[in-house]
């Protein structure tokens, strides 16, 4: 339970003060917790956030997992509860993207940040690659992986927009888009895509 209220105390210093100002003292302070506490289960400030964006891209995951179990064996219902996931509330709103693109930030700094990004992202992206190389190949001379590739990109174009710009559009508006540029991409299924 400490662990849990540290991590969600984490999110909050990160949100409210930025990865850098994030500190053990900010943490336990928004925790109500000592610092000691924070040392006893993470043991440093890298620590800390290291285990901190490895739960947030835990929640993540089972998001989009859980999203792709209820879509059932249809391709192209599993293709559009993923992208519908990517926008969902609980993974697409304005903490949850501060969170993100603090730890984006400085993946080039931090190799463990990276290292779980690669992680989480190389499972994701495998998937939605296979589902789009099946749809794909309904489709002459169209690449599953160009499929799967933009619509990541138009996806991550997004939610750049969304934390940069929020007044700009909402994950309505983004989800919409995303399902618009699948069915030109793949316009035998145009119609359910866009029901």
């Amino acid at each position: 339970m400490r662990r849990t209220q540290l991590l969600e105390a984490t999110r909050r210093s990160i949100v409210a003060n930025g990865l850098a100002k994030t500190t053990l003292a900010t943490v336990s302070t928004e925790a109500g917790l000592s610092q000691g506490v924070a040392v006893f289960y993470f043991k440093s400030k890298t620590g800390l956030l290291t285990e901190t964006l490895r739960d947030q891209y835990q929640r993540y995951d089972q998001n989009w997992k859980k999203a792709l179990a209820d879509a059932g064996d249809d391709h192209l219902d599993q293709v559009i509860a993923m992208i519908k996931a990517d926008f969902a509330p609980e993974i697409c709103n304005p903490d949850s993207l501060a969170l993100w693109f603090a730890f984006w930030g400085e993946e080039k700094f931090t190799p463990q940040y990276a290292a779980i990004s690669s992680e989480f992202d190389m499972s994701h992206r495998e998937v939605m690659r296979t589902i789009c190389t099946v749809l794909a190949a309904e489709e002459h001379d169209l690449d599953g992986d160009d499929v799967s590739n933009w619509i990541e990109n138009v996806s991550d174009g997004y939610w750049q927009k969304l934390h940069l710009q929020p007044e700009s559009t909402d994950p309505d508006l983004a989800t919409a888009a995303t399902l618009r540029l699948l069915s030109q991409l793949l316009p035998k299924f145009a119609s359910k895509i866009l029901e």
